[in-house]
């Protein structure tokens, strides 16, 4: 069963606010790095000129240094990451994948049924649980105060790759790239039915009219936030096709919810009524081979698979890459066989 902590898992844009400021007519010529610290509540200095130098802030469409004199009628738009919110969580000593790690950053590669962050029902056992014990091992940082900075998220049952920023001005700087959407996300999904060919999926994901605890597909804007997934065809398995997804946005179960839109849910996804037989034959020999794939992988058939993004201090690009976790590459490796026995 989905609880509302599921559905806050994945958007990456609740992970960050983007302000726009329209400067009054009477305002004197100041700083913006002041002018900011003024009008945004709870923005320090050091994340104020973090922001600047990470390029969220613009004036009029424009980057500007901190030094810049703000002017009547100046437009302002600013990414900034939510502060912590973590303040009261506490440590737990849970076993981290850590693909890789430096002073600014770090790559988890998170199991299948790991909450990402404490909320409702899920208060311990969770992601951040297991960073702030990892995290109060390390020397303080500028900005961190021991705590880890989520700027994304993946749903409970999902797994994958998750980048951690580890002070503000990674934080800053990742959350820039997730806003612009220069992070390069890949998941591999295995989904019910044949998908002939590559494709894209556009619409406007919202809370589902009939349940407010499904994401739904609209093609207006007043119910819910343009999303983009683009997939193509790794592998046609008979009644099952592996695709491979890349996220153009961040929504939340954007990947779940598009693909069952088109009439291909994720295999075994007990939310998007992937956890039942939709193609196939009639005979009780396939049906029990169904059944025990479910066994298997008693959850939706999706993988973050690939990270790619720049660094915030050395700039250079870094691409990150997890294997199919056991669960899902033997449930793949039993529909290889079927299909391979059966034409």
């Amino acid at each position: 069963m989905v609880d509302d902590l599921e559905l806050q898992e994945s958007d990456e844009q609740d992970l960050f606010e983007h302000l726009r400021i329209v400067v009054d007519k009477g305002q004197a010529l100041l700083r913006i790095d002041k002018f900011l610290i003024n009008r945004i509540e709870n923005a320090s200095r050091n994340r104020i000129q973090n922001a600047i130098a990470a390029g969220t802030v613009l004036v009029n469409g424009q980057q500007v240094k901190a030094s810049y004199k703000v002017k009547p009628l100046d437009v302002i738009s600013v990414v900034l990451p939510h502060p912590p919110r973590d303040t009261e969580i506490y440590p737990e000593n849970i076993p981290l994948d850590i693909y890789y790690e430096d002073d600014d950053l770090l790559i988890v590669n998170k199991p299948a049924g790991m909450v990402v962050h404490p909320g409702y029902n899920n208060y311990s056992g969770t992601l951040v649980n297991a960073l702030v014990y990892h995290f109060s091992k390390f020397p303080e940082l500028p900005g961190n105060d021991g705590r880890p900075g989520l700027v994304h998220r993946i749903d409970k049952d999902t797994s994958g790759l998750l980048v951690i920023g580890k002070n503000e001005w990674a934080l800053t700087y990742l959350a820039k790239q997730f806003f612009d959407h220069t992070i390069t996300r890949k998941y591999i999904a295995l989904v019910w039915g044949d998908l002939s060919e590559d494709g894209t999926i556009t619409g406007y994901i919202g809370r589902s009219l009939k349940d407010r605890k499904v994401m739904a597909v609209y093609n207006t804007p007043d119910k819910g936030k343009w999303s983009v997934t683009h997939y193509r065809v790794l592998e046609r398995l008979n009644y099952v096709t592996l695709i491979e997804c890349q996220l153009e946005t961040g929504r939340t179960h954007q990947i779940r919810a598009h693909l069952q839109s088109i009439g291909h849910p994720l295999f075994s996804d007990a939310v998007y009524g992937g956890d039942r037989i939709l193609k196939g034959t009639i005979f009780s020999k396939y049906k029990q081979f169904v059944e025990n794939c479910f066994t298997l992988l008693p959850r939706q058939a999706l993988h973050a698979q690939s990270l790619g993004f720049q660094h915030p201090t050395s700039k250079k690009q870094l691409e990150f890459t997890s294997p199919l976790p056991t669960d899902f590459s033997l449930c793949l490796e039993k529909w290889q066989g079927y299909a391979l026995a059966n034409g």
